[in-house]
């Protein structure tokens, strides 16, 4: 009876090992004189137009109703919430870019913000921000 005989493949992984470590030795002495790639940022030029200083709606703890304009300098004047919406309708038609904040007292109630908001949004005003003080 003759004997098959089975071939046996085998892979001798050596030669590959050697090769891995002979360039792995290469990676780690050239690594070191390869500058890391510096990014350069775009700059950006000045712009030519200053950012427009904000008209100040300011509501007080007793909910009496401030204007200021910060665009014209002058100093804060009493409205009620009537006058407040046709002031800032008629401020905003003539300046439309003019952002408005509302600085209220931590003590207002939040429907009183929401409400002046409101008044805000109706008036067509689409920048409005909410004006607060840093924490110290």
């Amino acid at each position: 009876m003759a004997r098959t005989r089975k071939q046996v493949a085998e892979i001798n992984v050596v030669p590959m090992i050697d090769v891995m470590l002979v360039l792995l030795v290469i990676f780690m002495v050239t690594a070191p004189f390869i500058n890391p790639a510096q990014v350069e940022l775009p700059s950006v030029g000045k712009t030519s137009q200053t950012p427009a200083q904000p008209l100040e709606v300011i509501i007080k703890a007793s909910g009496d109703y401030l204007l200021k304009n910060r665009a014209t300098g002058e100093t804060e004047h009493s409205v009620t919430k009537r006058e407040l919406a046709a002031a800032l309708a008629e401020l905003h038609r003539a300046a439309p870019d003019q952002p408005v904040v509302i600085a209220a007292d931590k003590n207002v109630r939040y429907e009183e913000v929401m409400h002046t908001m409101n008044l805000l949004q109706q008036a067509q005003i689409t920048r409005i921000g909410l004006l607060a003080k840093p924490a110290p």
